[in-house]
């Protein structure tokens, strides 16, 4: 099966309310691999690769965020993976 990705970057406040480690969490909750990184300007990027549905559920959660988190934006964009390059875990930098 080939892998579904999506890459976001999220807007708002997304850095300081343990956005990365959720978003972690609920990607491996749902077999989705990748990462969430902040960014220099604020905003966190996340990579999510999986089973269509699984990464597309993940992605409507990045909406939310954790508790104490106040997403504005998200945008997103599929992106193509070359076989063998979806990562094999869900990291946080």
């Amino acid at each position: 099966m080939e892998a579904h990705a999506i890459r976001a970057r999220v807007s708002g406040r997304v850095q300081g309310v343990w956005y990365r480690r959720s978003t972690q969490e609920r990607a491996r909750q749902a077999g989705v691999t990748g990462y969430a990184i902040n960014l220099a300007d604020g905003r966190v990027e996340v990579l999510l690769c999986g089973a269509r549905e699984d990464v597309e559920a993940v992605t409507a959660w990045l909406w939310q965020g954790p508790p104490n988190a106040e997403v504005t934006s998200v945008e997103s964009e599929e992106i193509a993976l070359a076989q063998g390059e979806a990562p094999d875990d869900f990291i946080t930098g």
